[in-house]
């Protein structure tokens, strides 16, 4: 189960909306969704969680790229939206699996032999096991907004909270929730 919300700063101090990422496939999507959400360019926080497994952070000002942190790349690439922040952070590799045709000892006779494909599952868990079990990303990405590199790595459980306490958007948060 996802919680996702927006911390959008304004000049009156931070606003808080929950988010839906049904329509969320990719980077872009997401960073999208939070311009939508920013008044005047100033920053906007996506938070992304699943239920104790992972959180991930995204910051987004004006039309600069995304800034990401997810507190466990591990798990994080097991699970869609997880995924796309990973894949971001550590690059694709995907592609380079493809083998050079050049190299490849064809002798006609594989014309009409069955394809063996691979399963998605497959693929997103031998993904995953490349990514490593620990924090990934831009460990500084809220550290000028009150909360340090090392309280940052410091969050588990209810990570979001903590991160809006620091921020000064508890209480906006929390009519939120």
């Amino acid at each position: 189960m996802y919680f996702a919300a927006l911390l959008a700063r304004t000049e009156d101090g931070w606003e808080a909306s929950d988010t839906e990422l049904d329509d969320v496939e990719t980077l872009s999507d997401l960073t999208e969704l939070a311009r939508e959400a920013s008044v005047d360019d100033d920053t906007v926080i996506v938070f992304i969680e699943q239920e104790d497994a992972w959180f991930g952070i995204v910051r987004v000002e004006g039309e600069e790229d995304p800034r990401i942190f997810v507190s466990d790349g591990a798990a994080a690439a097991r699970s869609s939206y997880g995924e796309i922040l990973t894949k971001e952070l550590l690059g694709d590799d995907q592609e380079d699996d493809v083998p050079d045709l050049d190299a490849l000892d064809l002798d006609g006779t594989e014309d009409g032999e069955p394809v063996e494909d691979d399963d998605e599952e497959e693929e997103s868990a031998v993904a995953a096991e490349a990514v490593p079990a620990a924090p990934v990303g831009d460990r500084l990405i809220l550290a000028d907004l009150g909360l340090t590199e090392k309280e940052l790595l410091a969050l588990d459980t209810d990570a979001l909270s903590e991160i809006a306490d620091a921020l000064g958007a508890a209480e906006v948060l929390e009519a939120v929730r």
